[in-house]
């Protein structure tokens, strides 16, 4: 099941509608009138006043049948809304694509890893290192890159996918002591995704097979959340090296469209690092797939 496509001035109705029913009348400085409340939230007209327009207009804006709103009106929502840093880009980001929007075919970007990039993942062993599209699709790793995801192997390689493998496989709840954190922080990124590109056929395929599949994942969906929890140091409770604290960094890679590369790293000499070497040895053999360069990861 694919989720609904959308206008950018739908995206933009349902990012301030989310964030509108997640605000309470107190925490907007707000005096909350007598009796019982039955909106969630704020009520249109608070928002509205808060950001210094009218009614009419803001309502609009919620239902995507406003899609200009000036750079000063969009500041005075995020005020109003209480956005971070973070959600009040996204919020520009959007008004942007609502203003520019025109319906189009948006073609998948590429699978294909470059033979460059196989040979860096090769370089950083014994260090667990992976690649993943904009959409989380596990493109490419080292041994131990995909050791580290416990259970994620006896997945065929198309179906391997980070956010799948969150709400989806039996062995990540147990694998992160985080889950929580995890699952809001991989929500989050798809979430960002969504608001820029939301008919991309890789990321409607995959939100689509989530929402049906996962109750955890819809809930989070609907809240529409645009930035998580970044940890520096991760925890991994493995089946095969017990729990490892490893840190973690991720960065874009240059001419990829939007993939991305994982590593991950534990000071010399210490019971991590022994782990991260045991999984890199144990690891079984990575196979290429055919929508990949062949790989080549021969044992040290």
């Amino acid at each position: 099941m694919a989720p609904e496509q959308h206008s950018g001035g739908d995206e933009l109705g349902r990012f301030l509608r989310a964030h509108r029913t997640q605000n309470s009348p107190r925490s907007a400085g707000l005096t909350p009138g007598p009796g019982v409340r039955r909106t969630p939230g704020l009520r249109w007209e608070e928002p509205a006043t808060l950001a210094g327009v009218s009614i009419d207009y803001y309502i609009r804006l919620e239902r995507g049948k406003e899609t200009r709103p000036s750079p000063a009106v969009v500041d005075a929502l995020a005020r109003a809304l209480q956005l971070d840093d973070a959600e009040h880009q996204h919020l520009r980001d959007l008004a942007v694509r609502a203003a520019l929007f025109a319906p189009q075919s948006v073609p998948a970007p590429t699978r294909v890893v470059r033979p460059h990039l196989m040979l860096l993942l090769e370089t950083v062993r014994p260090n667990p290192a992976y690649i993943v599209s904009r959409s989380m699709d596990l493109l490419a790793q080292n041994p131990g890159g995909l050791a580290l995801y416990a259970g994620i192997a006896d997945w065929p390689a198309k179906q391997r996918n980070l956010a799948r493998y969150l709400f989806l496989h039996p062995y990540a709840r147990t694998l992160f002591p985080d889950w929580t954190n995890q699952i809001r922080s991989c929500v989050a990124r798809l979430r960002a995704l969504a608001g820029t590109d939301p008919d991309a056929p890789d990321l409607t395929q995959l939100v689509g097979e989530l929402l049906l599949k996962s109750p955890d994942f819809a809930g989070l969906w609907e809240r529409y959340e645009v930035t998580g929890r970044k940890n520096l140091t991760k925890i991994f409770q493995h089946p095969q090296v017990g729990t490892v604290a490893l840190g973690f960094q991720g960065m874009a890679l240059e001419g990829t469209a939007g993939h991305r590369m994982g590593v991950y790293t534990a000071e010399p000499a210490t019971p991590d690092r022994d782990a991260m070497l045991l999984l890199d040895m144990t690891a079984p053999r990575i196979e290429p797939t055919p929508s990949e360069p062949r790989q080549h990861h021969g044992d040290r």
